[in-house]
């Protein structure tokens, strides 16, 4: 069963309790640079476990202290879903910098 995309107003409305987090090309997106690789590694393990226990997996780049995040949820046609905003709010609520 596909996943429900939401609308552009349950979107808006979630990116207000999400603070950095953007929409971008249909995903929410969002940036953290660490202090060092070692700290957003650490980050990404942690949002790894997160993910892992949610079956809904971000796509993600790390470069030395950045990841960069984006999440969209695949059966949905590659849109923004409930799941995402779920997911990125536990991102939100592990991450130490903004």
């Amino acid at each position: 069963m596909a996943s429900t995309p939401l609308t552009q107003d349950e979107i808006a409305a979630a990116l207000r309790e999400l603070p950095g987090w953007t929409l971008e090309r249909d995903a929410l997106a969002h940036t953290y640079q660490f202090g060092s690789f070692r700290e957003a590694l650490s980050f990404m393990v942690r949002v790894g476990f997160e993910a892992e226990a949610a079956d809904h997996h971000p796509e993600w780049t790390n470069v030395y202290n950045r990841v960069a995040i984006r999440l969209t949820t695949h059966d949905a046609g590659n849109r923004v879903t409930a799941r995402d905003v779920a997911l990125a709010k536990k991102i939100a609520a592990i991450a130490w910098v903004k």
